[in-house]
């Protein structure tokens, strides 16, 4: 660990120091699992280490060729370092956060550099008041990840707190040049917003595709793979033609809610009502309008506040919506492009997180729902439709139906459902294999596995690094997301009872860690944690310091956020958020915690 200015503010570090305190004398040889999951923790820190030291510069400029663009712009080059700040909070070393730091601010540098010259919203930099100028929630939330989470680790940083309360105003009309959000009709008034506002007309192609640049680049949307130098200027028609069909851009859609993540971090920094109270007012409209379409999340609201209003009440028309089935002129081919949970999960998940009310989930259960009872089994594979309305996409024929039925039946988001809610009904319909299996005492080498596979991953990605030839001047924004070593699935599920997917952007956990004599986020050194069981009302934990000969301390906190409440620990009575445990050399204990969920309000500060 290095010798980093303590993060927690004293405040926060005096209430966890103030905790219920449990001493463990019990000896107990470290088991696999625990010696992999500091191993796995260390080779993470040294592994991102190496990647700073071969693509960032002194600057903190990511060693690419900038560009503007949803295929490889500003999101995905920052997106890179999307679970830097999560791997930190969950105890890699603190360099991994420097480096973070470091990124994020020479990204903001490097991007305000940028001039384009066929489309106006980078014509004087990508970033306008360190925010994207426009753009939508697919991709703003793809680039925001790690910045989402910094808070985890460092909820004192003044000028994080900044940013956030700025870029949370920029959907709360605190910025006159931002009127994104019409609090009449309760809607962010485009697909395309940011601190430029929203996007009132169809956007443009090159809106979407940005300026071509000269030279040859290892393109992911290249046509011949990654591995194949493309002539950027040569293939820019075809990168044009990729988008060609995504011009509709007026009126909200549920990727919008995924912008309640800056209102919800502004809350858990500060505690200012308004942040909760927009966030509500805002989840609320969608669960009212989504329970008048019949459970079906809309995915156009007109700027009139009307289902469908842009669409002459097609509720599922909109780039991105339930018929957005277009003909891609890149692949040459028809692609069905619905992302109606993208925004949908994020958002009712904050709103459930910040209020414990179960009727957010049950729109949510309602919405897979209406999928499941189309199902149909197709050559003994169960499918469920990805689409609705007319299977083309362009006209309206009165004929409007589910179609696309194909084998992806959204287990994360059922999962996500089921980890929320806790409800055992929502547990029959996902997949008991994995780490669902683990929990539910079916496959007991399941922590194992997971983490030697995690410490392959990093291996692999390291290899990879060392093998790259390329140059700066040969990769776009999104070539090195697949160098990115950084590998912090397991250790959320394991250490935390957390789980994240794609574009769950908060830390929906049971615990978190702290370090009381380093000040920080974050398992201790030694220190190795497994969540072995879940029910509604307890955590089943074992905590071991791997350490044979100095103690360690650990603090406990019942959820991510100090959002659920310690009862007990065995016999020992808590009834706080948090606990401490004091572990001698080499001992270790399995601990039954039982806790009340979502009894407190949320918080990052105290």
């Amino acid at each position: 660990m290095s010798s980093m200015t303590r993060l927690l503010p004293l405040l926060l570090l005096a209430s966890l120091l103030r905790a219920a305190t449990l001493t463990i004398t019990d000896p107990m040889p470290p088991p696999a699992w625990a010696l992999l999951e500091r191993e796995l923790l260390r080779a993470n820190t040294d592994a991102c280490d190496l990647f700073a030291s071969r693509y960032l510069d002194h600057r903190g400029y990511l060693l690419h060729t900038p560009r503007w663009g949803t295929l490889d712009g500003p999101d995905d080059a920052i997106e890179t370092f999307h679970n830097w700040t999560l791997l930190h909070a969950l105890g890699a070393g603190d360099s991994v956060l420097q480096h973070f730091k470091r990124a994020y601010e020479g990204h903001l540098n490097q991007y305000k550099e940028l001039r384009t010259t066929k489309t106006k919203l980078a014509e004087n930099g990508a970033y306008y008041k360190e925010f994207v100028t426009q753009s939508d929630w697919f991709h703003t939330g793809e680039g925001a990840r790690g910045f989402m989470f910094l808070g985890l680790s460092d909820p004192a940083d003044e000028r994080y707190v900044t940013r956030m309360r700025r870029f949370a105003g920029l959907y709360m009309n605190e910025d006159p040049e931002a009127p994104n959000y019409d609090p009449v009709h309760k809607i962010i008034r485009s697909l395309w917003n940011g601190s430029k506002g929203p996007m009132l007309h169809k956007a443009t192609v090159y809106d979407w595709v940005g300026d071509p640049v000269p030279g040859s680049f290892h393109m992911l949307h290249g046509p011949k793979g990654r591995a194949q130098l493309v002539d950027l200027e040569k293939h820019y028609p075809k990168m044009l033609a990729h988008c060609a069909e995504y011009l509709d851009s007026v009126g909200d859609h549920p990727l919008n809610l995924a912008s309640t993540n800056l209102a919800l971090n502004a809350y858990l920094l500060t505690g200012e009502q308004k942040y909760k109270d927009w966030l509500l007012e805002y989840v609320n409209a969608w669960r009212e309008r989504t329970a008048q379409n019949g459970g079906n999340i809309p995915t156009n609201i007109g700027l009139d506040g009307a289902i469908g209003g842009e669409y002459g009440g097609r509720w599922y028309k909109g780039t991105y919506g339930w018929n957005f089935t277009i003909f891609d002129g890149e692949i040459e081919q028809v692609a069905h492009r619905n992302s109606f949970h993208a925004g949908m999960w994020p958002g009712f998940g904050n709103a459930y997180l910040l209020t414990g009310d179960p009727s957010y989930i049950a729109t949510l259960r309602r919405q897979m729902d209406n999928l499941y009872a189309q199902k149909k089994t197709v050559d003994g594979r169960l499918m469920i439709p990805q689409m609705y309305g007319d299977p083309r996409g362009y006209k309206f024929t009165g004929q409007e139906a589910w179609y696309h039925w194909t084998p992806n039946l959204f287990t994360n988001r059922l999962t996500e459902i089921y980890l929320w809610s806790m409800d055992p009904k929502d547990l029959e319909r996902i997949p008991k294999t994995g780490w669902i299996a683990f929990l539910e005492g079916q496959e007991p080498d399941y922590p194992e596995k997971a983490l030697r596979s995690s410490l392959a991953r990093v291996r692999a990605k390291v290899a990879a690094m060392r093998r790259d030839t390329t140059t700066a001047d040969t990769r776009l924004a999104d070539y090195l997301m697949d160098f990115n070593p950084a590998t912090t699935d397991s250790l959320a599920e394991l250490t935390l009872g957390g789980y994240l997917t794609g574009n769950i952007w908060t830390l929906h956990s049971r615990l978190r860690y702290f370090d009381p004599v380093a000040g920080r986020a974050g398992l201790p050194p030694d220190v190795a944690a497994l969540v072995e069981k879940l029910t509604p009302d307890s955590v089943t934990l074992t905590l071991v310091n791997t350490n044979q000969v100095q103690s360690r301390t650990v603090l406990l906190q019942a959820g991510a956020y100090a959002e659920h409440q310690f009862l007990s620990a065995g016999s020992t009575a808590i009834r706080s958020s948090r606990l401490t445990v004091r572990l001698s050399p080499g001992c270790g204990s399995r601990l039954t915690l039982q806790m009340k969920r979502y009894a407190n309000p949320p918080t990052l500060s105290n």
